[in-house]
């Protein structure tokens, strides 16, 4: 009794999803945002999938994310982590391809850096269009990581610069949760937690009496580089 081995060949991908804090366009609202490039070749020609391509053999997986972040959107992201696998048999109708997705947490200030082209363009994350392959899956996927992390680590620091106020970090768990957080029960559990310190000084510009300036603290700073 003979047997026959069928083989074939599966194909590494890295992709990313980008969130970054904009208003809504029709709201002013902030929301969460993320990048879509435009294919360019079939499969799916023209139609918007998350940044990402093959991994190329001499560069590792966060290499890969990053290179095509800065390629695509101008991107260069200060927080970058592996989010998960996704391998499903029929998920690309050319090949067997396994995608590997990072997700990138953008700053105001590194949102501000982003470049635009014609096939480059961003989209309100809870209302993106039917992407390419899989792609629809992953960020839901990606938004309901999110939504579940932030309530229980400092993964909100992210989206914030290196001084902000309480106000500020709460907005943040604000425009991800899509609700509003009682104010003094988010301070006090925020300053309970230990992942912030106040960095002695206050805004300034403001009318009101200033509101403090925190920092994460060293050991989430340790975390986040």
């Amino acid at each position: 009794m003979s047997s026959s081995v069928v083989t074939e060949q599966v194909s590494l991908a890295v992709s990313t999803v980008v969130f970054a804090l904009r208003p809504h366009p029709r709201t002013g609202e902030t929301t969460l945002w993320l990048p879509l490039v435009r294919r360019i070749r079939e499969p799916y020609e023209g139609r918007w999938a998350l940044p990402g391509g093959p991994l190329k053999a001499h560069q590792d997986l966060a290499a890969s994310a990053r290179e095509t972040l800065a390629d695509t959107t101008g991107l260069e992201p200060a927080h970058l982590e592996q989010l998960y696998s996704f391998g499903a048999v029929d998920r690309s109708p050319a090949d067997r391809v396994v995608s590997i997705v990072y997700w990138a947490l953008v700053r105001p200030d590194e949102d501000a850096r982003t470049t635009e082209t014609p096939n480059v363009e961003w989209f309100v994350a809870d209302e993106v269009p039917q992407l390419a392959f899989d792609h629809n899956e992953i960020v839901r996927h990606a938004l309901d990581r999110l939504r579940a992390k932030i309530t229980y680590s400092p993964i909100a620091l992210a989206f914030v610069p290196d001084e902000f106020t309480l106000a500020e970090l709460r907005g943040v768990h604000e425009a991800v949760l899509g609700r509003c957080l009682d104010p003094a029960n988010f301070r006090r559990q925020v300053l309970a937690g230990g992942t912030v310190e106040p960095t002695g000084t206050h805004l300034t510009g403001t009318s009101h009496r200033p509101p403090a300036l925190y920092r994460a603290a060293p050991r989430e700073q340790e975390k986040s580089r």
